[in-house]
């Protein structure tokens, strides 16, 4: 997602809760819901009434790479769904509603578009992430599902298991750190075989200190070991403690070179307005796992 957070922004996004700490050694272990031997490090089934925000902080910060939103917390744009709207869901999903504002674009300065984005409170090196999601289609709708480092951009990297910027056929996966940022080399676009990205997918990565490798239900889509990296600058981001970051981002660079939007607004076409207007923009996530 190539999200650039300073130290000092990241411990104002963290603050307002639990603290997010390393705890690779010290988390309480047990055993994953899928009864296998891998002990389980975070996460959420989204079964409850509400947003845990003992586990997730939901980020209202600074916004990057020319996106179009603001980031809110606000139970329109972010909240647990239930029944039809979760239809597919183990037991309920975490929705993330892109909006468009009443009277928008509005007064000069404010945003027209209002999203959501959860940082998860632990952080931790190394496991298998995954989640189940099923994201909305429209070009320049950008949800992404990624692992950020707990410090300066792109020192402490970024693992983006999933990105997808409204082009239902395929999802990207990349790693960013000193010398591969922004528009990494390390990346790789993949074409769903089957249903596209608005039916449920399971998006993981495994990541160890020699090798990052992405899945979609269960496939192989992208291998990047550390000598890979180290031929375009420091691997050593691949070691740093990370955090989970669930958002839908709407225009903005990437999407821009993806569907070529310009103008009026930068990477979000106008074709893509009723969607928001509509209320289906929408994210949902059935469930995040972290297990090592």
């Amino acid at each position: 997602m190539a999200r650039r957070l300073s130290a000092g922004m990241l411990l104002g996004a963290l603050a307002c809760g639990p603290a997010a700490v390393p705890r690779e050694e010290t988390a309480e272990s047990r055993r994953d819901s899928l009864g296998t031997s891998a002990v389980f490090l975070f996460g959420d089934e989204f079964s409850g009434p509400a947003v845990d925000r003992t586990k997730w902080t939901v980020y209202t910060g600074a916004v990057y790479n020319s996106e179009l939103q603001e980031y809110v917390d606000d139970s329109i744009n972010v909240h647990i769904a239930r029944g039809t709207e979760a239809a597919g869901a183990s037991d309920g999903a975490l929705a993330i509603t892109a909006r468009r504002r009443a009277g928008a674009p509005g007064r000069p300065g404010r945003a027209e578009f209002t999203s959501a984005r959860l940082h998860g409170r632990e952080l931790y090196r190394f496991g298998t992430v995954a989640a189940r999601i099923k994201l909305p289609a429209g070009a320049g709708l950008w949800p992404a599902f990624w692992l950020l480092g707990a410090g300066d951009w792109p020192a402490h990297g970024e693992i983006d298991v999933m990105e997808n910027v409204g082009d239902p056929t395929w999802v990207s996966a990349a790693l960013h750190g000193p010398g591969y940022s922004g528009n990494t080399p390390l990346t790789q676009r993949w074409t769903l075989p089957g249903p596209d990205v608005t039916a449920w997918h399971e998006y993981a990565v495994t990541w160890t200190a020699d090798s990052v490798v992405f899945r979609v239900d269960d496939a192989t889509i992208y291998r990047v070991t550390r000598a890979q990296i180290a031929a375009h600058g420091s691997p050593a981001a691949l070691d740093s403690a990370k955090y989970v970051v669930l958002n839908l981002a709407l225009g903005g660079e990437y999407p821009s070179a993806v569907n070529g939007a310009r103008t009026p607004r930068l990477g979000l076409p106008g074709s893509t307005l009723p969607i928001i207007e509509g209320g289906e923009a929408r994210m949902l996530v059935d469930w995040v796992r972290w297990t090592k």
